[in-house]
């Protein structure tokens, strides 16, 4: 070491005399330290995305539950029913030209619900329904609402059934 600088009285240095942002600029000169960063900006950019999914998801165009007298203007208007009664209950009564797939056989079944009309989903109270709608809604169907009243109160509204 030069001799000069050797002899030199030594200052001590505090806070105050560190250029503003010093600290943080030589830190983010660091790769260890712009990797966590970077990662931290991006957790939350995924998590924000996740939420706005998660609400796409629920706010379809359609409403969660509908009435029966919505439901049946949706079916004649060419809503595609979805019954997730038992074969029983099916067979005691169910409306015309609607798809019977008990809630149980659902999830190994959805091949055979078409993705590009709106779903109604029924039961015989309106409580399976909601099940069957949110298996729809979790398999990535996005036109999907279940009745409430079920095809019970469809029967006592007058609305056609087939024995």
């Amino acid at each position: 070491m030069n001799r000069r600088y050797r002899d030199r009285p030594r200052r001590r240095r505090n806070h105050q005399d560190r250029p503003r942002g010093s600290f943080f600029t030589s830190a983010f000169r660091k790769p260890s330290t712009q990797i966590a960063f970077l990662l931290i900006v991006a957790l939350v950019i995924f998590l924000i995305l996740q939420m706005g999914a998660g609400n796409n998801r629920n706010n379809s165009s359609l409403p969660n539950t509908i009435g029966v007298s919505e439901a049946y203007s949706m079916y004649q208007n060419g809503a595609f029913v979805l019954d997730v009664r038992t074969l029983e209950e099916w067979n005691e009564f169910h409306a015309p030209n609607t798809l019977l797939i008990p809630l149980d056989q659902l999830p190994s079944r959805l091949g055979e619900v078409p993705h590009d009309r709106q779903i109604v989903v029924v039961c015989r109270s309106g409580n399976r329904s909601q099940q069957g709608r949110d298996i729809l809604l979790n398999a990535g169907f996005e036109q999907v609402t279940s009745m409430t009243g079920g095809l019970s109160e469809w029967r006592t509204a007058g609305y056609p059934i087939e024995p």
